[in-house]
């Protein structure tokens, strides 16, 4: 029985000693990987909206109109391929490593509501 105890004992006393096994999310971030892709940057000074990106997009989280003048991304929806990066002769799309903040359900709905998605 005494055993148990001090067994218990020196991993109570371990634990208070040493520093914490995860990181205090709020206060302490982590620097994000070399080559992580946190979400996609547009300048929209740079484009000339001639839509190339929405029409390579996958998953058609890209929306723009050349006659409106509006370009809009749904970052729910997007799954950082690349394709729009790559194909914008304007470059004014780039691929940032900075993670996109959580969004909440009612900015994907309002989203939605703006910016219809043409059907498949």
């Amino acid at each position: 029985m005494s055993w148990s105890w001090l067994s218990i004992s020196s991993l109570v006393t371990r634990s208070a000693l040493s520093r914490p096994a995860t990181r205090l999310y709020p206060v302490e971030r982590r620097e994000p990987f070399r080559k992580t892709r946190g979400h996609v940057k547009f300048v929209v000074d740079d484009c000339n909206f001639c839509t190339i990106c929405a029409h390579k997009c996958p998953t058609r989280a890209i929306v723009a109109n050349k006659k409106e003048k509006t370009w809009a991304i749904d970052h729910s929806l997007c799954i950082l391929c690349g394709n729009c990066v790559e194909d914008c002769r304007e470059g004014c799309i780039t691929l940032s490593n900075d993670p996109w903040p959580p969004m909440e359900a009612k900015e994907v709905l309002s989203f939605r509501k703006d910016f219809e998605l043409p059907p498949a």
